[in-house]
């Protein structure tokens, strides 16, 4: 019989349990054995594992976090030899890594080593090259659609100019489809720099045309114009990143002292990747984890699953990897590409702006 593993790595999200189950369920019929690593690649340096069968997997499609629970690790070369042997002491004959760009980024590192490894990209950002949407991203866009409605009465209330900070380091997606679809008066994505004066422009037109308030959607990763990110610290991540926040509350005190106008920030922060995911992506997350194991079935390894349109696709990792600066360590070093909003959508969501 063949084993086939799975992990979780990187950042929870909503579908992350439909995915598990889809490729528990669809193996088993193929005749696998399935077992699962705990905490990403941190179980898989560790041989930390649990068997994974229709009873375990049963009543998770509802479910928001991911029943194998995750880390941010990112394994050293020596670690990734330690991954090949223990998968070799398993017997697992397909590993299948459920991830984003950096649990993606390692899966395309053991693929050169020629380990049997499937990707699937998972992350609420959207922003993964190679795949026109991630499961995770539709909850996201409606929690964050809620809070923006849900913020509207509030500011008119109170006359306001209220900063909603929303999710996204490098790319907007999320921001851009809850600030149009939540009436947000002014979007600000981190592939778009504005200036405060363009912002506040857009805020004392409203003012004068008689709107007593204004919603500022805005993408944690987002930068003043000729400025660098807002970071909580300076520390970096197990993969190079800083951690982001603060850009809606630094908004918040610039746009009031321009205007006059009182303002509040609002940080969505976690909330947007917890809690029961969207019918979508437990659809969306259960064919990624089907065709996950057709892939693996038909031997076609260093494969990433792929929404292309409406039909999930194999695509190779390798064409969609580049290369970058390892900020820590200075050293070149492949990451997956970034997947940004286009600037024709963009001047979609300024047709609303003000």
């Amino acid at each position: 019989m063949q084993k086939l593993a799975i992990l979780t790595g990187g950042g929870d999200c909503p579908g992350l349990n439909a995915v598990i189950r889809g490729v528990t369920r669809k193996a088993l019929l193929a005749g696998y054995e399935v077992i699962g690593f705990r905490n990403g690649w941190a179980g898989v340096i560790k041989g930390d594992w649990i068997p994974l069968d229709r009873s375990r997997v049963a009543g998770i499609l509802h479910l928001g976090g991911t029943i194998l629970g995750s880390s941010r690790t990112n394994p050293t070369e020596e670690q990734l030899t330690d991954i090949q042997n223990n998968l070799q002491k398993l017997g697992v004959t397909a590993l299948i890594a459920i991830g984003g760009d950096d649990t993606l980024s390692v899966a395309s590192r053991l693929h050169k080593r020629g380990v049997p490894v499937i990707g699937c990209p998972k992350t609420i950002d959207n922003d993964i090259a190679g795949t026109d949407q991630t499961f995770g991203f539709d909850t996201a866009v409606n929690i964050a659609t809620e809070a923006i409605d849900r913020l509207h009465t509030t500011a008119e209330a109170h006359s306001r100019v209220l900063v909603v900070e929303i999710m996204g380091r490098q790319a907007g997606w999320i921001t851009l489809y809850a600030g149009i679809a939540g009436g947000a008066d002014v979007v600000l994505l981190p592939e778009f720099p504005m200036t405060l004066t363009d912002i506040c422009k857009i805020i004392k037109g409203r003012q004068a045309s008689g709107k007593n308030f204004s919603i500022v959607a805005v993408a944690e990763g987002f930068k003043l114009e000729g400025e660098d990110v807002t970071t909580q610290t300076k520390e970096l991540d197990a993969f190079g990143h800083v951690r982001l926040g603060g850009i809606a509350e630094r908004l918040c005190k610039l746009i009031e002292k321009e205007t006059g106008i009182e303002s509040r920030s609002v940080v969505l922060g976690h909330v947007q990747r917890g809690g029961t995911p969207t019918a979508y992506d437990r659809y969306l997350g259960t064919r990624y984890g089907v065709k996950a194991v057709e892939l693996a079935q038909a031997g076609q390894f260093g494969q990433m699953v792929s929404l292309k349109g409406t039909d999930v696709v194999g695509v190779p990792i390798d064409s969609l990897v580049k290369e970058v600066v390892d900020k820590k360590t200075g050293k070149p070093k492949l990451r997956l590409g970034n997947r940004s909003v286009s600037a024709d959508l963009y001047e979609i969501a300024k047709i609303f702006f003000g």
